[in-house]
């Protein structure tokens, strides 16, 4: 079978969307599965619905990766989206023909070099993992290339400058707070440490965008399974060595002045992009509506005897409280238009269906201690602030929480606490060294005593939880109903607590 290439492509008599010649726009540091099932798939779009005509050329951030099969298949690829849309299942496939070429720093650096100087190129994309984004000192302007992407990304901006070419819009795309202002930041370190002009200066400042961005698709990546491989290239016709597989469900939320909505492509392709003032908020929604739903139920929908979120979804009692949760509880919390919030926490239980993904619960309890503080916490505060009362739902998940901490808990090993679930079923908690320490301690502490110790370790939580009126009782109340009679009888009992609405 030959291997996917536009020549592949031309044998075969192909037919679907292809752009093989088009304008070298984009600059993207990344290779990697998310960056090619995300932003080279709305470039793509975008190309066949809105007439973008935008070629991408990938530069490899670290030295192994994948340019060496990228230019073999002329940067073409096969795209699944995956997923659950209004309950029913979608799987889509896509020929991505947006990318180019790939460059490897590490063998040519000057070629990367010379694509900085494009006179089409109009925007940089990157996703170099959370480690990206660091300034790395020692870094020299005459290395080939620099060690940091922020001082490769510095050394393509003042050849472009002393070019006497247009700035450019930067997205980025690593998940760190605030991602292009971070990444300004290191730029700017490195022109003071290699003694730069200050009209290069001001050039990066005044004539380049650099934009914060949210990025929100699961990326499981390539296909393991041999068999399944082998099956959808003899169904393609095609050797495809890159073939991607993505979540069906998308958003890009991009930080910048209100033109720039019109300038890049995505509206005019009905993209699920938006340019807002300020991503804050729209953070908070992720984290607090999809994370914080994760946290919410995950830790007693184990103890109840669940293993993967979708069958979850499909229990009448665990769907109920998580949507409760989110829609009596969260949402009215949140500094955003109500339709809009709704909207996204709609798409929640779509992608918590998904057919194609078993997501297992043990992998979401993960550090579930700092989690609950970042995703439920501020909700739950929000929420009392409000409206003078605790949220039941957000209640019985903070004690659904000790609970899988303490539930037959009997070794402290190097990897984590070895547990038991009621229906005998072992499980390890893994978190912080701390918090598994703490837990072993007071593996034997009835519910009082467990509540009173684990509210008041205000390292933890950023606070004494007992100084919420009236949640250190719920906690101690929920906690003796999980022991006696089981996880889903707290759930229900959340339920029933009298709705505000």
């Amino acid at each position: 079978m030959k291997q996917l290439s536009y020549q592949t492509l031309d044998d075969m008599g192909y037919n679907g969307f292809l752009l093989k010649d088009g304008r070298d726009k984009v600059l993207q540091f990344g290779e990697g599965n998310f960056l090619r099932a995300f932003a080279d798939d709305f470039i793509d779009i975008a190309n066949e619905r809105a007439g973008f005509n935008g070629k991408i050329t990938i530069v490899q951030p670290i030295p192994q990766g994948l340019t060496d099969v990228i230019n073999r298949q002329d940067g073409l690829y096969t795209l699944y989206l995956r997923g659950s849309d209004h309950g029913k299942a979608v799987n889509e496939k896509r020929l991505i023909s947006a990318v180019r070429k790939c460059l490897d720093p590490y063998k040519d650096w000057d070629a990367v070099l010379r694509a900085a100087k494009g006179p089409d190129l109009e925007y940089v994309i990157s996703n170099t993992t959370e480690a990206g984004i660091v300034y790395v000192p020692g870094c020299g302007f005459s290395d080939a290339p620099p060690e940091s992407f922020p001082a490769k990304l510095t050394r393509v901006l003042y050849e472009r400058f002393s070019a006497g070419l247009p700035g450019l819009t930067i997205l980025s795309c690593e998940l760190i707070d605030n991602n292009g202002k971070e990444l300004l930041k290191c730029v700017e370190k490195y022109i003071d440490d290699w003694k730069l002009p200050e009209n290069f200066l001001r050039w990066i400042r005044e004539d380049n965008l650099f934009c914060s961005t949210l990025v929100d698709r699961i990326v499981p990546g390539r296909i393991r399974d041999d068999a399944e491989r082998s099956a959808l290239d003899q169904e393609n016709g095609y050797k495809d060595e890159l073939m991607d597989i993505g979540e069906y469900f998308g958003v890009w939320i991009i930080e910048g002045p209100a033109e720039l909505a019109k300038r890049l492509p995505f509206q005019a392709a009905g993209l699920p992009v938006e340019v807002v003032p300020d991503v804050t908020p729209y953070k908070m929604r992720k984290v607090r509506i999809l994370n914080g739903a994760h946290t919410g139920f995950v830790p007693g929908a184990w103890l109840a005897g669940f293993s993967i979120v979708r069958d979850c979804i499909k229990n009448d009692v665990i769907r109920s409280f998580m949507n409760r949760m989110l829609y009596e509880e969260v949402i009215p919390t949140l500094p955003l238009d109500r339709n809009n919030v709704m909207e996204f926490a709609e798409a929640v239980q779509d992608r918590f269906l998904n057919p194609f993904v078993d997501h297992a619960l043990l992998s979401i309890t993960l550090n579930s201690v700092s989690k609950w503080k970042a995703r439920n916490l501020p909700s739950l505060l929000a929420y009392t602030e409000q409206f003078g009362e605790l949220p039941p739902c957000l209640a019985a998940g903070f004690a659904a929480l000790l609970s899988f901490y303490h539930s037959g808990v009997s070794t402290r090993t190097e990897n984590g606490l070895l547990a038991v679930r009621p229906d005998g079923t072992g499980y390890t908690i893994q978190d912080d060294p701390g918090v598994l320490d703490f837990f072993f301690a007071h593996r034997r502490d009835d519910e009082e005593t467990l509540a009173d110790a684990a509210m008041s370790v205000t390292d933890f939580w950023g606070m004494d939880l007992k100084e919420i009126p009236g949640f250190r009782d719920e906690t101690v109340r929920i906690l003796k109903v999980i022991c006696r009679e089981g996880a889903m009888e707290a759930f229900r009992a959340a339920l029933s607590a009298p709705s505000r609405e």
